[in-house]
């Protein structure tokens, strides 16, 4: 039986549907570990799943690093429902990872919070795949948060997890460029990363960098990410600021053969204290349209003339309204 090949999501062109219908598929077993799960009818999604019959289990972030508790309201509706639902494991300072498993033969991996604004106003992508280590390695994972146990992956079989192999990875995903380097990211708070960035445009490779200005990056993030990217463009980094839409994707393009999605953002303590989770794919139509909409996002945008984050006076960026309730983990 061939393999089945992955599928990409696009956000906001998208929209809720395919992942309303991703749970929907659920006949088994749904698992759900996420950020932030409050949009209504993706809780719904699971609550018929639940009512169908299909064994339930959803793990939530309990507070943000701000404090903030934004799953409250959606644990006690969920609970309420019978579904077996618990806080996050004490082990990781924030969950931030986003996945869901469908009957242990399909899980998604996401950039995006299920929340209605990633939705509809953020640009994001999930990747779900069926690839049977991928989805046995998630549900190991899931099922090992969910006990509050330990868990190194015994092998790298292109998913990245934080807190054990997620900064390698990603540094060896940066290395293995030979042409071009393409990256969607709000956050450039990594020496690491940082540096693999800069070692591959020293050594030719074309890098363009899609980022966010200071739209949802908290005061202190702010001075390293503007000083990164100061730093990159005197490497010849080519830097834009996304103008169509906000950046909450976490992407990462190498000579338009294979991409890196994942809900990690270049930033040590999403490296070092957080749980959370990336993929890797090559696959060719999932590739494609990756780089289409990059090639899309550039184009609308415009070269960012980074501020100098000790100014004390810098310009404003009102490309879009402040949201509060945007803030890069």
């Amino acid at each position: 039986m061939p393999a089945i090949p992955p599928r990409l999501i696009v956000e906001p062109d998208d929209g809720l549907e395919p992942v309303r219908e991703f749970i929907a598929t659920a006949q088994k077993s749904l698992l759900i570990k996420q950020f932030t799960y409050t949009e209504p009818s993706l809780i719904e999604a699971a609550i018929d799943r639940k009512k169908a019959g299909v064994e339930v289990r959803v793990m939530l972030n309990a507070q943000r690093s701000g404090g903030d508790r934004a799953n409250d309201e959606s644990f006690e509706q969920l609970k309420t429902a019978g579904i077996d639902v618990q806080w996050a494991s004490p082990k990781f300072y924030v969950t931030h990872e986003k996945s869901i498993v469908v009957d242990e033969q399909a899980a998604m991996v996401a950039t995006f919070n299920l929340m209605i604004k990633y939705f509809t106003l953020t640009r994001d992508y999930g990747i779900i795949t069926h690839d049977p280590e991928h989805v046995a390695q998630i549900v190991d994972v899931f099922n090992a948060d969910w006990e509050h146990r330990d868990f190194t992956p015994s092998r790298h079989e292109g998913l990245l997890w934080s807190n054990s192999n997620s900064r390698y990875h990603m540094a060896r995903f940066i290395d293995s460029a030979e042409r071009k380097l393409y990256i969607q990211h709000p956050k450039f708070v990594d020496a690491v990363i940082l540096d693999r960035i800069a070692a591959a445009a020293h050594r030719g490779i074309r890098v363009r960098v899609l980022c966010g200005g200071k739209h949802g990056i908290s005061d202190w993030d702010i001075l390293d990410t503007f000083s990164s990217l100061r730093t990159l463009r005197r490497f010849g980094v080519e830097v834009r600021k996304q103008k169509n839409l906000r950046v909450h994707a976490k992407l990462l393009i190498v000579d338009g053969k294979q991409v890196l999605v994942g809900s990690m953002n270049i930033d040590r303590s999403a490296f070092d204290l957080r749980r959370e989770l990336g993929i890797t794919s090559d696959d060719p139509v999932v590739v494609g349209r990756l780089k289409e909409v990059f090639k899309s996002d550039w184009a609308l945008s415009h070269y960012y003339e980074t501020p100098d984050p000790l100014d004390q006076t810098p310009p404003a960026e009102d490309d879009f309204p402040h949201d509060h309730d945007l803030i890069h983990e």
